[in-house]
């Protein structure tokens, strides 16, 4: 195996386990949340109640922190591909032209954390029992 197919099976693997991450949360808070909802609407005890709110929390907490730790992987091999890319025409300089394109907030990193935030949020008023029961 050559340093370029390394690197870029590097950055594949990663880039594809973050996505496959953030979908498995999404999935899980679909769940979780509905649980939630299904719990007030049965008036269950405050203290259980809290018990789910929190559990919404912590999942938002420890998808961020596996994401923080995707991207930090996919940045690794970041470098290295623009070296690569360097010997290529001047259009195929995929990442050069997405940094220089890219805003803020179309990013991936910005819906991932976006979504889990809003998250982390809703579990804390759960918890807090901010809803009506």
């Amino acid at each position: 195996m050559d340093g370029s197919q390394f690197v870029w099976d590097h950055f594949k693997f990663n880039a594809e386990q973050r996505l496959k991450s953030f979908n498995f949360f999404l999935l899980l808070s679909i769940f979780a949340n509905g649980g939630v909802f299904t719990a007030i609407q049965n008036k269950v005890a405050p203290p259980v109640l809290s018990l789910l709110g929190g559990f919404l929390a912590l999942l938002a907490v420890v998808f961020w922190l596996a994401d923080s730790r995707s991207r930090q992987l996919i940045h690794l091999a970041i470098p290295a591909l623009k070296e690569i890319e360097a010997a290529f025409p001047e259009s195929h300089l995929l990442f050069a032209i997405d940094a220089a394109k890219q805003g803020r907030l179309v990013r991936y990193t910005f819906a991932f954390r976006s979504l889990m935030l809003c998250q982390f949020v809703f579990g804390i008023c759960v918890a807090a029992h901010v809803f009506p029961r």
